[in-house]
């Protein structure tokens, strides 16, 4: 069963959030393990059960970039297998790009200069936004290879703005 059947949609790149949040809390109450603590053992399992895929089911749905990542592996492609990571095949002038921003990270974390960090990561988040969209835009289309290279660059983005946001954290501590 995929996520989006959890929630009895079609697959899809674009969700109504607010109504799957509130198909969420609906499931959620029908199945919650406490309603079945009387019951057999099996059943307070398979409650559990149902449980676990609801939350896991919403947690990618509720997400664009989550969910993106997810309509390309019901497409074939699992950027978090070595296989299909590998299968990505990034274009040079990208991990050219990747290094050299990099390193000016890591200049910056040496000089702990948390100003031009954010400065960098609000330009990544916008490439992020676009690549999203390019992203979403060849799959619907089921461009699975544009799509692949798209979400490879969106998962650098993503990757690059955590470790700015850990900088900053460190920062203020």
């Amino acid at each position: 069963m995929t996520h989006f059947e959890v929630f009895g949609l079609a697959p899809a790149l674009d969700v109504d959030v607010k109504a799957l949040e509130q198909r969420h809390r609906e499931l959620s109450l029908e199945f919650h393990p406490d309603r079945f603590a009387q019951a057999d053992a099996r059943t307070r399992l398979s409650a559990l059960e149902k449980t676990t895929t609801l939350n896991d089911a919403f947690k990618v749905l509720r997400d664009p970039v989550k969910r993106a990542f997810y309509v390309l592996k019901l497409k074939g492609v699992d950027l978090d297998s070595e296989a299909s990571a590998a299968q990505a095949k990034m274009p040079m002038t990208f991990l050219e790009e990747v290094m050299e921003r990099r390193e000016q990270l890591e200049a910056l974390k040496a000089k702990r200069d948390v100003t031009k960090a954010r400065v960098m990561a609000d330009e990544i988040e916008k490439e992020k936004s676009s690549a999203l969209v390019l992203a979403k835009t060849a799959l619907g289309r089921d461009d699975v290879t544009e799509a692949t290279h798209q979400l490879g660059r969106v998962r650098y983005y993503s990757r690059f703005i955590e470790e700015v946001e850990a900088l900053e954290e460190e920062a203020s501590s």
